[in-house]
């Protein structure tokens, strides 16, 4: 088991933690771990995490069937930016496999996204990497102007005030809000910890 720091806060109720048609799972059912991750298509921190760390936590948590991870969309500024990258995400009834990928490639793509000069060249750009999953212009606009998405994001940020979530990342671990260091020590650490205490 993986060493360091880690604190897990108790969410006010339980039933809150329960996944949702709105969370897109990834793992399996019968894991003993269930982590929800809020994030943000425009978050930073939420780009370097991916990049440094969702591979490495799949493969060794995911794959093995000890974690399922639910993904919850937290927009954060520009929140109009935040959403269209996840309604592209979601586009054409994407899978949880491929949404999981193509928001990987939207925080490849962000500062990129953030280097354009107005909102016209930020929806150029949202169109260029939709066409990149196989999607039209026309699937892209669709999406990105689907009233849906606005509802479903309202749900999901009335639902994270049970956790305190103010920010992006934040995890919940088997209904507890992780408090620890983002680092793969530290939320293996957590990690390792629920599944056992969730082992009969």
């Amino acid at each position: 088991m993986l060493g360091g720091a880690f604190a897990l806060i108790a969410g006010h109720a339980r039933a809150s933690a329960e996944l949702t048609a709105d969370d897109m799972v990834i793992g399996a059912a019968s894991a003993p771990v269930t982590m929800i991750e809020y994030a943000s298509i425009t978050c930073p921190t939420c780009a370097a995490f991916h990049a440094a760390l969702w591979e490495p936590l799949r493969e060794i948590y995911v794959d093995t069937g000890r974690v399922r991870i639910a993904f919850r969309e937290f927009p954060t500024p520009p929140e109009a930016v935040a959403l269209a990258g996840f309604q592209i995400a979601r586009a054409r009834n994407a899978t949880p496999d491929q949404y999981i990928a193509r928001v990987g490639e939207l925080f490849r793509q962000q500062e990129a996204i953030f280097a354009e000069a107005n909102m016209q060249g930020v929806l150029r750009r949202l169109v260029a990497i939709g066409e990149g999953f196989g999607l039209t212009a026309a699937e892209v606009n669709a999406a990105i102007n689907d009233r849906s998405g606005a509802e479903r994001i309202r749900r999901i940020v009335d639902g994270a005030a049970v956790f305190d979530i103010h920010s992006t990342p934040s995890f919940v671990i088997n209904g507890a809000r992780y408090e620890g260091p983002l680092s793969g020590r530290d939320l293996a650490a957590a990690l390792d910890a629920a599944g056992s205490q969730a082992t009969p």
